[in-house]
């Protein structure tokens, strides 16, 4: 008998807990669904449409500097992170081997000029017997070429002491600009290749100016063509908490590409007063306002349904809920205006009541029906959820 009674306890158990696994989480979804919030009250709130984005913060000037010709590094007086005003030495290389060869021209410019003065006195010799007829045509031109082989001569020593001095003046690295040296990966004593011969020459330094920043960020397709250039950005630094800075929308690309598998347009923010603190290569949250309403009625997005090109809600009457039609203005990711059509405290459904028929199929209000929380155009009731229209004044 106590067997039997143990087997018919663990049967009644084992059943117990099949139920449960089984029906467990139709119980459990079933609570959720009971305590989702069903309705909403219509209130009076701000509403700010703003574009968000995330971009890399750099410098506007940025340099690398490489070397124009052959050498060794002889003098290297800065390094990264010091702060240079123009004209201040960056690099020097040794110019011992070019100064040899100067003094070489040098000597043959000399020795060119002893050529032209004979060579002068010659012709003007030459010259003065062929018009007194004591001289052959032959032997006057053969003066004249030797004059002129010799005037040649020395312009061409003269040219290679030119360009031999500018490659001297070369050596010497001056800063373009009051800048930073952000990178420096050479050493004294290092021999470089320029960056006038068959590759790109050495890199000895990079340098940028870090009073202008610009903030490079890739904006959504779906938002790009209601921005332009000068719009005011709000700026904030993700390493420095609570900094906000302004800035303004520099410059759009015109060509869409593809970032992390988001198609988007690379746009260009140029920051107004930048904090000391802040450096290239920190991340940086956008924000570039598009349209706002303050202080005015509005619903949550999941309120606002359309059929048949009209926008309407359902609006709470004792126990049941009547279709109003409503007339909509600004909206963001959350929260739509209605400028028409509802009343301070009324509450609205957040859901198709279900005695409610509609003659085709009803769209909720979201984001996606709402172009990403594009602003809708007052008095636009007649324009689908699906079609949204800047404001006038919105850069479209």
């Amino acid at each position: 008998m106590k067997l039997i009674a143990l087997l018919i306890v663990f049967t009644g158990l084992g059943a117990g807990g099949y139920f449960l696994w089984r029906h467990g989480p139709v119980i459990e979804q079933t609570k959720n669904l009971s305590s989702r919030q069903t309705t909403a009250p219509v209130e009076s709130r701000d509403i700010s449409f703003v574009v968000n984005a995330a971009g890399d913060i750099g410098p506007a000037d940025q340099v690398s500097v490489r070397p124009e010709v052959n050498g060794r590094i002889a003098d290297l007086p800065v390094d990264i992170g010091d702060k240079v005003t123009r004209g201040t030495l960056l690099c020097r290389l040794d110019d011992k081997d070019l100064q040899i060869e100067r003094s070489q021209r040098l000597t043959e410019i000399d020795g060119a000029k002893f050529q032209l003065q004979k060579a002068r006195r010659n012709f003007d010799r030459s010259k003065h017997l062929f018009e007194e007829k004591l001289v052959s045509t032959e032997v006057y031109e053969d003066t004249k070429t030797e004059f002129d082989l010799a005037s040649n001569s020395l312009l061409r020593a003269e040219s290679a002491l030119h360009l031999l001095e500018e490659n001297i003046s070369k050596t010497k690295i001056l800063a373009p600009f009051d800048c930073t040296i952000l990178t420096r990966p050479v050493s004294v004593g290092q021999a470089v290749s320029g960056s006038a011969g068959f590759n790109s020459g050495t890199e000895i330094m990079t340098i940028a100016n870090l009073t202008d920043m610009i903030i490079t960020a890739h904006i959504n397709q779906a938002d790009v063509t209601r921005l332009k250039n000068g719009q005011p950005v709000d700026v904030q630094v993700e390493s420095v908490p609570g900094l906000r800075m302004q800035g303004i929308l520099d410059r759009i690309s015109p060509q869409a590409v593809i970032k992390n598998g988001i198609k988007g347009f690379a746009a260009r923010v140029a920051i107004k007063d930048i904090d000391p603190r802040v450096r290239p290569g920190m991340t940086a949250i956008i924000g570039i306002p598009i349209a706002s309403a303050e202080n005015v009625l509005a619903v949550p997005l999941a309120a606002v349904f359309s059929e048949r090109g009209e926008r309407f809600v359902f609006v709470k009457q004792d126990d049941k809920f009547e279709k109003r039609p409503i007339v909509i203005g600004v909206s963001d990711y959350s929260f739509a205006e209605v400028q028409r059509g509802v009343e301070a405290g009324e509450v609205v459904s957040l859901e198709q009541p279900p005695d409610f028929k509609p003659e085709k199929p009803v769209i909720a209000a979201s984001p996606g029906n709402f172009r990403s929380g594009v602003p809708a155009v007052p008095n636009d009731a007649g324009k689908p959820a699906g079609v949204r229209r800047a404001p006038k004044g919105v850069g479209t």
